[in-house]
């Protein structure tokens, strides 16, 4: 006897697409039987011949929660991730109060976000000049990988140098532990937006240059050859340009342990967008042209790009004025952790005419392979927590600022039309999202720590 079966649905593997009901017991896949087998359960969710999907894991996700809650929290944020197919999300360790940075700091934030949060969560940790001490601390805590910038970064948070990142990488290849990088040059990007500002009036074309694509490039490299002359794991964060792909590819063909994602918003938008709609689109790095759209899409489908997280990374709507704070100093970032999943579907799969497995391996199987969850999360297998997505490919949908639930329901992806939404999302077996509709409960999502 089952709690739960899933019948008439078509099963999304990393490799294949097949019809099969998926059994469910304590929160775990606990048979995934061929199509008419008679199964006793109870409870019975007939997917209509959708998709069915392992959830999704967002590994790039800030939820500013504890102490920059005028931008998110985690009850707002986990219910955006249910209601859009993030079953578990991986949040970063900046745009807290204080950055998670030791032990301490870790079991705090745990008991200020564990009774809000409506799906999983994994911590990244810091990893900042001062708590290179710590890091085997944040480690036996459970922290999944540990960020850091060698660009620019908000002033809570502070950049490595190559040096700096080079000591970090030997203290965390003892612990077996995989450090991500915002890799985009700190001197190139320094320098181009003082050129910029010398004229006597910017403009969005001015932002875009200021960050090229060779910063991108240069920081990449800069890290890979640190991790292959160390034998270190590393992390490719937010990865915006197939020139930087390309360097990634050669790189784990030579051996070296580099994973790297994408966002959605590299695979839907190009800097057009920016220079027409403005501060909505501004992120780090960039949009870049729309030719190099194309060119991305090939580095997630041969698994270069193992991750697509969303970069959630939201504000208010006052922290996006250009007028009130230039271009330059408008808020940088796009929300998006409610719709990743329907536009890279959307994007991928009904506009490129991928297969869905796509989407099993970037959104699920890659991120649990990479962040060291993997056996618990990240597959329809048995054994597997029963985090599964219930994908009506047929279902037109257009974001819109109220369908969103974030704190401020504002984001790039409003207006966007696209087929192919989340109808159903499962963590550990229990319903938190229901046709766009939260259901869950608040507190039900557990932290979720490196398998060791």
């Amino acid at each position: 006897m089952f709690d739960l079966v899933i019948k008439n649905g078509k099963v999304v593997t990393a490799d294949r697409v097949f019809a099969a009901s998926v059994c469910v017991k304590a929160g775990k896949i606990a048979a995934i039987v061929e199509p008419g087998t008679d199964v006793q359960a109870d409870k019975t969710i007939d997917a209509q011949d959708n998709y069915v999907f392992p959830g999704a894991i967002d590994s790039h996700a800030h939820l500013n929660d504890p102490g920059y809650n005028w931008r998110e929290d985690y009850s707002h944020g986990t219910a955006a991730a249910g209601v859009g197919g993030f079953t578990t999300i991986v949040d970063m360790p900046l745009q807290n109060e204080p950055a998670l940075t030791d032990g301490q700091i870790f079991d705090n934030k745990l008991a200020h976000v564990s009774p809000n949060a409506y799906v999983d969560y994994c911590f990244w940790g810091g990893l900042v000049d001062y708590n290179l001490g710590t890091l085997h601390e944040l480690d036996d805590k459970g922290c999944v990988a540990f960020k850091s910038f060698i660009g620019p970064v908000s002033p809570d948070y502070v950049s490595l140098s190559i040096g700096q990142a080079k000591e970090a990488l030997e203290i965390l290849k003892s612990a077996g532990a995989r450090a991500g990088f915002h890799c985009e040059d700190y001197s190139i990007i320094k320098w181009e937006e003082a050129r910029a500002k010398r004229k006597e009036k910017n403009d969005w074309r001015d932002f875009l240059d200021s960050r090229p694509v060779i910063a991108e490039l240069i920081a990449t490299q800069n890290i890979i050859s640190l991790a292959k002359e160390l034998d270190a794991k590393v992390h490719i964060c937010h990865v915006s340009h197939p020139q930087v792909a390309q360097v990634i590819r050669e790189a784990q063909l030579d051996g070296v342990d580099v994973t790297a994602e994408t966002c959605g918003h590299y695979l839907a938008f190009s800097d057009e967008d920016v220079i027409k709609n403005g501060s909505l689109f501004k992120c780090a790095p960039p949009l870049r042209e729309a030719a190099a759209i194309e060119g991305m899409w090939e580095y997630v489908n041969n698994g270069t790009l193992s991750c697509i997280g969303s970069d959630h990374s939201p504000c208010e709507l006052s922290e996006k004025s250009e007028e009130a704070h230039g271009i330059f100093g408008a808020w940088g970032g796009i929300s998006g952790i409610q719709n990743t999943m329907q536009v890279v579907f959307s994007e991928g799969v009904a506009k490129r005419g991928y297969c869905p497995t796509i989407l099993a391996r970037s959104l699920s199987e890659g991120p649990a392979k990479a962040f060291g969850i993997y056996g618990k999360k990240g597959a329809i297998e048995v054994g597997f927590d029963a985090d599964i997505v219930i994908l009506d490919p047929k279902r037109e949908w257009e974001i819109t600022p109220e369908s969103l639930y974030y704190v401020n329901q504002i984001s790039a992806f409003v207006g966007l039309k696209g087929v192919g939404l989340p109808v159903c999302t499962l963590v550990r077996g229990q319903v938190v999202a229901e046709d766009g509709k939260l259901v869950g409960r608040k507190g039900f999502g557990e932290f979720v720590k490196k398998i060791k």
